[in-house]
């Protein structure tokens, strides 16, 4: 169900001095990814610093305590809904967070905003399952996107993923295994393991309230 378009939302937007709306004509990212368009990180955050990134941010509960937890970490947040980033950055900006930008745009255009191994971790939060196996092209590891982390990431750098639905974990694991990523601290019900330090995001609460068990893993790049 499509989510009805929040009152004010073009006047929100404007707003939010921490959100960045890339302007991109060609809309098949194929080839508007080989017109690069690099962010100038230290412009944005106005200094440099270690870049982390997440993708599909919602509402920003997540990456919002994430920030405020490591102040001297550099966060991308990217989102493709506008009616759903706004929120995050207005989150941000009322917690005062000088450490994270959101970007709105979808995680197939980010090639052409970052070079190659300019990224030290990735999360995957929550991601869309897209169930049905016709749409197993969007999954976000699928392995085109999985090619794509690769280029981002630093070799040795993470993808750390959550996720409420097995099956789609499961494909997951399978793909990072074929994808040349190898696994660590890998959680079948985060809730009742000794994993310390978890933030958890709206769904999360929501899916853990319900008795639903929480599964995440470490992807990580080979050197």
């Amino acid at each position: 169900m499509r989510m009805r378009k929040k009152k004010y939302l073009d006047e929100r937007l404007d707003a939010c001095r921490l959100l960045i709306r890339p302007r991109c004509s060609d809309r098949h990212y194929q080839t508007a990814v080989k017109e690069k368009e690099y962010f100038d990180l230290p412009a944005l955050f106005g200094r440099d610093g270690e870049l982390w990134l997440e993708i599909g941010c919602g509402k920003g509960q997540f990456i919002v305590e994430e920030a405020a937890r490591h102040p001297d970490i550099l966060y991308l947040a990217v989102e493709k809904s506008a009616n759903v980033i706004v929120t995050a950055c207005e989150k941000a900006e009322a917690a005062g967070l000088t450490n994270v930008r959101f970007v709105n745009c979808s995680a197939e255009y980010l090639e052409k905003y970052l070079p190659e191994n300019s990224v030290g971790r990735l999360y995957l939060n929550f991601s869309c399952p897209f169930p049905k196996t016709k749409y197993a092209k969007h999954r976000l590891t699928a392995d085109h996107f999985l090619q794509m982390y690769a280029r981002l990431l630093k070799p040795g750098a993470a993808i750390h993923q959550k996720t409420d639905n097995m099956h789609f974990f499961e494909y997951s694991l399978e793909q990072y295994s074929h994808g040349g990523f190898w696994l660590e601290n890998v959680s079948l019900d985060l809730h009742n393991s000794d994993f310390e330090g978890n933030i958890e995001t709206e769904y999360e609460q929501r899916f853990a309230a319900a008795g639903a068990p929480i599964y995440r893993l470490e992807a990580y790049k080979r050197p």
